[in-house]
This record gives structure tokens, sequence and C-alpha cells, in this order.
């Protein structure tokens, strides 16, 4: 049996899908009867190499271009590029992560060898769109979606409310199926109290944390203001990589943590995780500082929304600094170690891996029985952890 994952949003530097698929590719090698493949445009020679290593996914890498506007991933070259190289793999089941050319590669095959293929919606394109070039455009997108996710066999969304922006889109199929974390990783036992003068900070600092990409659709220019706002004894540390930012007392910046429990202890470390980003699907990095012990403060917009509630967190109203910096201010005044131990419960009851792929097994194997000649290796799909 042979499960191919194909997404231009699948690279070294993390990222959500990235998350995803090494903790997929983890969780398949535990049971030996599957062969997962990730196909990304963002692999090195170097990289696919060494995913020969049986402990590491195996990787292909897709012809690309690099293409101004796209964070620094790149775009295969062509649909019938990345086409030829799914073909000679072989797939039983394809799975395509971003709604491009790798989308397209995926439905070519379904229609010409009748593999089935799911569509992942991991990126909110409307939203990213309208957020840069306007309304019009951002209604261009959602027919372009519609046209595109409605040739694949499913389409799975990571919040409620993805599942329903893709339903007024009109594609009825979608369904909610979340991601999850590792609660052994993204555990509060990772805190270290050396963090503040790792960082030359004082002991009572009130450390803030961000992680993830510096891009546009993060809204870091926002968070920045609402600390600048706040002032001391409010600080920020900001994980990740990409877009320069400025330069600032009260700020602090790491490099992107590819291990995977450096970032839990730095998560561990802080009082607080803060996301003021508004077009998230899901918001992996949410319930990883959630699993950390972490309360949060995010926007009442995207799939954020969904994790994070008055037992875990504060939601502030989007776009708007005033707002999040009194969400921040406010919820030191509120219980943070209760809040915090909430949020813990929370991550590691409903988003551990140990139940989030079970689900997603199921999803694999009801598609795959549905094909004439279905291989008895299917009934494994339905696995439970």
């Amino acid at each position: 049996m042979h499960l191919v994952d194909i997404t231009m949003f699948y690279a070294a530097e993390g990222g959500g899908v990235s998350t995803y698929l090494n903790a997929k590719a983890r969780w398949l090698a535990r049971y030996g009867w599957v062969r997962h493949t990730i196909f990304s445009p963002n692999v090195s020679d170097d990289e696919v190499d060494d995913s020969l290593d049986d402990d590491l996914p195996t990787l292909v890498r897709v012809p690309a271009v690099s293409l101004p506007g796209i964070n620094g991933y790149r775009m295969p070259v062509s649909v019938a590029a990345a086409a030829r190289r799914l073909r000679a793999a072989q797939p039983d089941l394809i799975e395509a992560g971003d709604a491009g050319h790798s989308a397209w590669a995926a439905l070519r095959l379904r229609q010409k060898l009748g593999i089935p293929a799911i569509a992942f919606y991991h990126s909110d394109l409307p939203r990213l769109v309208q957020n840069r070039f306007g309304d019009a455009i951002s209604q261009g997108s959602c027919k372009y979606l519609a046209h595109l996710y409605r040739e694949f066999d499913t389409v799975l969304a990571p919040s409620r409310l993805m599942v329903h922006q893709l339903a007024d889109m009109g594609v009825t199929h979608a369904l909610h199926q979340p991601l999850g974390i590792d609660s052994e990783i993204f555990h509060p036992k990772r805190r270290s109290d050396t963090l503040r003068a790792e960082l030359g900070l004082p002991d009572d600092t009130r450390l803030l944390v961000y992680a993830g990409r510096f891009t546009a659709d993060k809204k870091l220019p926002l968070l920045i203001e609402a600390v600048r706002k706040l002032g001391p004894p409010y600080h920020l540390l900001l994980v990740g990589g990409g877009a320069a930012l400025p330069q600032h007392p009260q700020l602090s910046i790491m490099p992107f943590k590819r291990d995977q429990r450096a970032l839990a202890r730095v998560l561990a470390s802080c009082d607080l995780l803060v996301h003021p980003g508004d077009c998230e699907t899901f918001g992996l990095i949410v319930l990883e500082a959630m699993a950390c012990g972490l309360p949060v403060v995010g926007t009442r917009a995207g799939g954020v929304a969904e994790l994070v509630d008055d037992d875990t967190g504060i939601l502030a109203q989007p776009n708007n600094a005033g707002s999040l910096a009194g969400a921040i201010e406010a919820i030191y005044g509120r219980d943070m170690a209760r809040l915090g131990a909430n949020a813990r419960r929370k991550a590691h009851d409903h988003y551990d891996w140990k139940q989030i792929f079970p689900q997603l097994m199921h999803r694999y194997g009801s598609l795959l029985a549905a094909r004439p000649g279905a291989p008895r290796a299917v009934e494994r799909f339905c696995v439970s952890d």
C-alpha cells in the first residue's frame, strides 16, 4: 500500500503542513504495511538522500521554479512534470496539500488511473488574496477553488469554519479533519527556568512568544505594535524566519527550531503564546503551546478561534493592535496557572496524534475500499492506536 502526499507547502524550514506530514510519516512507520512518500518542490537533493534513512519520511523533489509572493515556497514547473513523478511512484492514494499544480497533478492521476485523490485545505486562499489584492480577486479565488475541489473524492478541512467556508463556495463534500500534536514532546515538563537569563531579561519579565513564519499574513507588525503599546515589563520572543523585522528593546528573535523538543522547551519556558493572524485554517502552533501549558491570546478570526476559549485564553479583535494589547494585559489579571492547565488538558485529551491519525486512516480506508478490486490490506487503514 503506497500513500503519497504532494504539496508545495512542505519545507525543511517547517510550518504546520510540514509538521503534519512528518508526524504522519512517523505514525505510519510504526506499522510497516504502508509505504509513505512526500513529494515537494522545496526539498534539496541532500534531504532526498537523507530520507532514505528509515527514521525519516521518504522525500521526492518535484521540479520547480521560485515565484515572488508565495513566502519562499517554490511551485512545480508544470502539472505534467509533477504528474509524471507521481505516476512513476505508483501510488494507491494521493493527498494534495495545496490548490495549485500539486492538486491538478493528483487529479490527472485520478482521471487516468482511477487512484483516489484527497485534497487537504491547508491555506485560506480567499482571505490571503483579499488581504493583498481586494475583494474582486478574492471572489475569483473562491470560484477557482470550487471548480478544483469538486473534482476530488474527498476534501478535508482542519476547522469547522473552513468546512463552512468551502460549503459557501459550493464545495459541499468537505469534511472536518483537525490536525494534532505530540503531547509527550509538547509538555510543561520542557520548561526551563534559564530562558529569561539566556535572553538577558529580568526574572520578572512578562515573556510572550510567537512561533512561525515571519510573513505578511501572520500580522506580526500588529503584534509588535501591541507590545510597544504595553511597554515594559512585557517582552516578545519571536521564533522563526522570513521577512526582516524591526529592532526594538522589547523584542528578541530566535531562528526556526527544526527540533520539536527544542521548540517545546522555548514554548514551555514562556508565559503566553500570542497569535495575531486572522488567516489560519487551524493554528497548529497554538495547540503546541497549549500542550506545553501556555494560555493563548489569539484573534476572533480563522481557525484559531475554534481552539481558544474562555477557559484557555482570550480572543482579541482582528487587525486591532489596541484590542490585542488589551487582551494581553487582561490575561495577566486572570489565573494564568489555571488557564495553562486547562490548555494542556484540552490539547492532550482531544488533539494528540493518537486520536487524530486513526480518524484520518478511516477516511483513507473508506476511499480505498470503494475501489473495484481493493486489496485486503485496505482493512489495516482502519487500525486504531
